[in-house]
């Protein structure tokens, strides 16, 4: 048995104390955001209820998915998500292994020219109007195609594909007769699960969480991703709480309308982020040896 010192003991202490104190920081605004949702907003505001529900109601979970297009949302949001995370990985994957070759040629060149994007970005103007031209205005790739595919996740791909793919391993393929097509589909890819599913819900969570881009570029509400669908449906129980405290007479009515906004504004943020919670835990075990292979240079 291993003795440890008192300087040892007291390292684990603060070490067990500090993740202690990041894990409620982390939990608690979790718990807050559900418990808020299902409560009643007068107790939410006066702060009756700070952990678990109080007067559990769920009008704001009922007003919400009373709305139709929120499913029109789910339904956007789940195709831009899976063919954006497969194009992806099909440009990612093939880019990555090619780069971690040594027998590549001009391989400084290209690296250099990838390296060279991390530090110019173009604006909103000049990426609308390359959108415009391409003619993908309000349709799917101008929210699919657009950063499909960065800098950062080629180079993290690259270094793990240089960590995990040893030489020894491609050469004793190709001394067999493996083309670097079979080589790549039938040994690579089944060695860089890690990677392939660290990379993909990356992409797969900035998808998801689309916002910006389906403002700008998407017109028709038919195309409107679920983040955009939600935006819309707390801003009309604003402007509705707004409305009923214009009218005479209409002071209940405004309360009501009050409290249901209240209540929507939380459900809107368990709609959009329940998901996600759902996936991420089946991927976390990726996510160590993934990320923090593929960080280190070889």
């Amino acid at each position: 048995m291993r003795k440890f010192s008192l300087s040892d003991k007291n390292f684990d202490r603060i070490n067990i104390a500090l993740v202690s104190i990041t894990t409620l920081i982390i939990i608690y605004p979790l718990i807050f955001v559900i418990s808020a949702s299902i409560s009643d907003p007068h107790a939410v505001d006066t702060g009756k209820m700070w952990l678990w529900p109080v007067d559990i109601t769920f009008d704001g979970f009922v007003r919400v998915f009373q709305n139709k297009a929120i499913w029109v949302g789910y339904k956007n949001t789940i195709i831009y998500t899976i063919v954006g995370t497969c194009i992806h990985l099909f440009l990612l994957l093939p880019c990555a292994y090619a780069l971690s070759r040594k027998e590549l040629m001009a391989k400084k060149f290209f690296l250099w020219f990838i390296l060279l994007t991390m530090l110019f970005n173009g604006v909103l103007v000049p990426t609308y109007l390359v959108v415009k031209s391409l003619g993908m205005v309000n349709t799917m790739w101008a929210i699919v195609v657009p950063g499909v595919i960065g800098a950062w996740s080629i180079l993290v791909a690259r270094s793990f594909f240089q960590q995990t793919i040893p030489d020894q391993l491609v050469e004793a393929s190709k001394i067999d007769g493996a083309s670097d097509f079979y080589l790549f589909i039938r040994i690579v890819l089944p060695l860089s699960m890690p990677i392939i599913a660290v990379m993909a819900l990356f992409h797969a969570v900035a998808l998801w969480d689309q916002y910006f881009s389906a403002l700008i570029y998407l017109s028709d509400e038919d195309l409107f991703p679920l983040q955009l669908i939600l935006r819309q449906i707390l801003i009309l129980n604003e402007v509705s709480a707004y409305s009923a405290s214009s009218a005479a007479g209409a002071a209940q009515s405004f309360a009501d309308q009050v409290k249901t906004a209240s209540l929507v504004k939380y459900a809107v943020i368990i709609v959009s982020a329940l998901p996600l919670l759902i996936v991420y835990p089946f991927l976390q075990r990726f996510f160590v040896k993934g990320v923090l292979i593929g960080s280190v240079k070889e």
